[in-house]
């Protein structure tokens, strides 16, 4: 092997420049050839590629988002879009890919290693919803985003005692809501994984302003439902002064943590380690704080398990 390709697809994550600076310098460290995919699968169908050197990774790592760009292509799933995109990496002479993203990004990756193109996944998403992985790389930045939010956000609620409902991203899992929820002292925790009920949640808050509580911080999960929908229906409850606040898009950006940055670097330099091994069709983790890898065809029989251990704590400590 000569030559590698490296792709960033899907949502990006703060991160994902370190682990596309980690992939570079690690292959070119071994010898090898490295071609920057832009725009994901879709610049895979479309040829935008480039050889990469040292200098294309250089001041990167401190960076959000991905400098290779992202773009949703679902034309991928079928095999003409497959094809077309073999016959780019035919051209480019390029062998072996890195594909950093979530599951979706998987299915692609997986598609191309059996066309005979081994690919390694890197979990690159903020809503730590890949299975197999402690963390995604994107997860440890965006919680701190959000935690800086709801600090902010908590000081208006005590100036006038309110109630603010803040919706977090994170599609269908609840990681996002449960650890900053948890980090930033919020009253409630609201996500898919676990059920909850409104009346119980207007009583709990009504404890807390009967104990002299000023304010009421409700960490919403946008999986469960809009914040402005979980506010009208509170309302019917009571008047706790609520008002909702969504988040959005700014949990993706900013520099990543070095929590993160550590992550990403590790991950994409034992990527390259396992293509040089001759090894594809494997998803790269951190389980218990060691690198793993597991087939990507398994992680699609799986489901990501939030830790309610930690929905629990928040509950027991927000009585």
């Amino acid at each position: 092997m000569k030559r590698i390709g490296i792709l960033t697809s899907g949502g990006d994550a703060p991160g994902m420049n370190a682990a596309i600076r980690a992939v570079a310098r690690k292959a070119m460290y071994e010898g090898l050839e490295v071609y920057g995919i832009n725009y994901g699968f879709a610049g895979l169908v479309a040829g935008d590629i480039f050889k990469m050197d040292e200098a294309s990774v250089a001041d990167k790592i401190q960076r959000g988002g991905t400098f290779l760009y992202s773009a949703r292509y679902p034309e991928f799933a079928q095999e003409e879009g497959q094809l077309k995109g073999i016959e780019q990496l035919e051209k480019f002479g390029i062998e072996a890919l890195v594909v950093i993203g979530g599951d979706g990004s998987y299915h692609g990756a997986l598609r191309l290693t059996e066309h005979g193109y081994n690919a390694i996944g890197l979990p690159g998403t903020i809503d730590n919803d890949v299975p197999y992985t402690d963390f995604t790389i994107g997860f440890d930045t965006a919680v701190n985003t959000v935690l800086e939010a709801i600090d902010r956000i908590r000081d208006t609620a005590t100036s006038h005692e309110r109630t603010f409902v803040i919706e977090v991203m994170g599609r269908g899992a609840g990681d996002i809501a449960l650890w900053a929820g948890v980090a930033g002292g919020a009253e409630e925790i609201i996500i898919p994984e676990h059920e909850f009920d409104m009346k119980q949640v207007a009583e709990h808050i009504q404890q807390g302003r009967d104990r002299g509580k000023k304010h009421t911080l409700i960490i919403l999960a946008e999986g469960v439902m809009h914040a402005q929908e979980f506010e009208k229906e509170l309302d019917k409850y009571g008047d706790f002064h609520a008002r909702s606040t969504v988040l959005g898009h700014v949990q993706r950006g900013g520099a990543p943590t070095a929590r993160d940055r550590v992550m990403a670097s590790q991950m994409g330099a034992f990527a390259v380690e396992l293509l040089l091994e001759g090894k594809g069709g494997l998803a790269v983790g951190v389980e218990n704080n060691r690198l793993t890898y597991h087939r990507m065809s398994d992680l699609f029989d799986s489901k990501h398990h939030a830790e309610l251990s930690l929905y629990n704590l928040n509950h027991d400590l927000s009585k």
